[in-house]
């Protein structure tokens, strides 16, 4: 074999290593699942539940269909479905605290209303 016929052999070879690599499945999204998992748990930690009920039945609805894309080995879709439970997750906690921090701040406005009015009332 000369040095051409070896190199012709040589660069397919290589093709179609490239081209099985570029076929190469997504492999199962454990780490992303985990972090979905945990984003879920910390939305419901700060309230999410109750105060953002459909971001986070999303959350969960995306992340139970990227089990279900796990299962049945469709491992690009679970995790497109996971990072997206993720991001709803994140969401729903962010409206979360943003409720609780205008609650907090309606309550901080009264006590000052208040406080207001009891000054203005001991003045001579």
């Amino acid at each position: 074999m000369n040095t051409t016929s070896r190199s012709i052999w040589l660069n397919a070879g290589l093709v179609s290593m490239l081209a099985l690599g570029a076929c190469a499945s997504t492999p199962v999204p454990t780490e992303q699942l985990a972090v979905t998992t945990a984003a879920v748990a910390q939305a419901v930690s700060v309230g999410g539940q109750e105060l953002a009920p459909t971001e986070m039945g999303v959350a969960r609805d995306k992340l139970v269909r990227a089990h279900l894309a796990v299962a049945a080995k469709d491992n690009d879709q679970a995790l497109r479905l996971a990072q997206e439970a993720q991001v709803d997750a994140q969401l729903a906690g962010t409206k979360a605290q943003a409720a609780k921090a205008r609650k907090a701040q309606a309550e901080l406005d009264e006590a000052a209303r208040v406080l207001r009015e009891e000054m203005a009332r001991k003045k001579p």
